[in-house]
């Protein structure tokens, strides 16, 4: 059986053009047979690779030379997105997301080695009575020392950016500092990555980078335009740098859940302003939405995920039922909402699966990539406030004790679980002391469990 060429582009809904194009360019493996009169005729294993090839294009997000390898060599020994058997380098690997990280990638995706590098010899030392040595490497170093980091950095395949001064007030009262790491270090971990050969480097954004009002955003802002534009620098070394950027991570040290849970202890919770809203995103949907980078990155690109907002006085109610709220004003340096996307980055964004994709507008991107991308409407904006997911006080119960509960050691499990009770004895002390009623404790202690 044989298939012209409309019938082809028929049954794979694309043009006659791209049919020839994609004969032209993978001319290895698809060999039309002619007629007399030199029109096409298509095989049956034609049609196949034709389906195949639109596929690791549109779907997958394969560039032309990722595909033509795959269709030569075969999808397992030559898949450059694959994490397996990879060694895999990780700034900033002690933080909330670096535990986690490691946690999804061995369960997951068993890279070779992680190496972390990070300055904190206390928590390198903790992390290795979680996960031993076997398949992680520590290595002592800052992201402000060009040397170490490449030295370090020598070998790997992947690297993942996480490390950063994130605190708002701690940047603000040390902006040197702040600008050392976030900026100069995003230089560094650029010039490493392309010095070493690396692949693919991923670097962790924030919400805050978003028409920044405080120092961290606007340090953030700059490092997210050098890895940008780090593609450009790379040159015949073909190391590719792409963002990912979303918004509060639920059971992250820097959250504001545990100020919340000492502050109940008081009785009362302060709040900056009863209109705030921020953007909520678990572990597992960072580190997932980080994988997906590595999977799909061409280069240049920002990865944004679809999630949902919530208001900070839910939040107040789903820790604390019950406690008194106290508006303290807005801090210098803080928003209302948060923004995600901007309506200027909304006209070169396209909504792919569960995500978005702010494209680079430079020379150099390919303009076929995300083909099945869907264009966003004129002035889209994703911000906190218009977000069409949202989550409830009951929502976020449920995800506050399912973070408490996702820790990755035995011991840190059995902890948590030891300060969740004696707080919960501590407070029904108090709620007898204070003369509360059986039906407030009973309802506290069903929040807690």
């Amino acid at each position: 059986m044989s298939y012209k060429i409309r019938e082809v582009s028929r049954q794979l809904e694309v043009p006659t053009s791209t049919i020839r194009y994609w004969e032209a360019v993978f001319s290895n493996v698809i060999r039309p047979e002619r007629t007399e009169g030199g029109q096409r005729r298509y095989s049956v294993s034609d049609m196949q690779l034709f389906s195949k090839i639109k596929d690791l294009l549109y779907r997958e997000n394969r560039s032309i030379a990722e595909t033509k390898t795959i269709l030569t060599v075969g999808q397992h020994a030559s898949d450059a997105n694959s994490l397996e058997s990879r060694i895999i380098l990780l700034t900033g690997g002690t933080g909330s997301f670096g535990r986690h990280f490691c946690k999804v990638m061995f369960e997951n995706y068993h890279p070779a080695v992680i190496r972390i590098y990070s300055r904190d010899e206390l928590k390198q030392h903790e992390m290795r009575q979680v996960y031993g040595d076997k398949h992680i490497r520590y290595f002592i170093g800052d992201v402000r020392d060009p040397d170490r980091l490449k030295r370090a950095m020598e070998g790997a395949d992947v690297v993942v950016h996480a490390a950063a001064l994130k605190q708002v007030p701690s940047c603000e009262y040390n902006p040197f500092e702040a600008v050392k790491t976030n900026i100069h270090g995003a230089e560094n971990v650029i010039d490493a990555a392309i010095d070493t050969g690396v692949k693919k480097v991923v670097a962790l954004s924030t919400d805050k980078a978003v028409n920044p009002v405080n120092l961290y955003g606007a340090t953030k802002l700059c490092a997210d335009k050098l890895f940008i534009q780090g593609n450009s620098y790379s040159g015949a070394r073909g190391t590719r740098f792409c963002c990912v950027r979303y918004g509060n991570v639920i059971g992250s040290r820097g959250s504001v859940i545990p100020l919340f849970r000492e502050q109940r202890k008081t009785g009362k919770i302060t709040i900056t302003d009863p209109r705030m809203s921020r953007f909520w995103i678990t572990l597992d949907q960072a580190v997932e939405l980080v994988v997906k980078a590595l999977r799909h990155a061409q280069g240049g690109e920002i990865f944004v995920p679809k999630i949902p907002s919530m208001k900070i006085v839910d939040l107040a109610e789903a820790i604390a039922p019950g406690c008194d709220i106290e508006f303290t004003g807005i801090r210098p340096g803080e928003k209302i909402h948060e923004i995600l996307i901007t309506e200027e980055e909304g006209r070169n964004t396209v909504d792919y699966n569960d995500m978005y994709v702010i494209m680079p507008t430079h020379s150099w991107w390919e303009r076929t990539n995300y083909n099945n991308g869907r264009s966003l409407p004129d002035g889209f904006v994703y911000r906190s406030d218009n977000n069409s997911e949202w989550l409830t006080v009951d929502d976020l119960r449920q995800f506050i004790f399912d973070s408490s509960a996702s820790e990755e050691d035995p011991a840190a499990r059995l902890l948590s679980t030891i300060h969740r009770l004696n707080e919960k004895v501590i407070l029904n002390l108090l709620n007898a002391e204070e003369g509360y009623s059986d039906m407030n404790s009973v309802r506290y202690s069903h929040d807690q469990r």
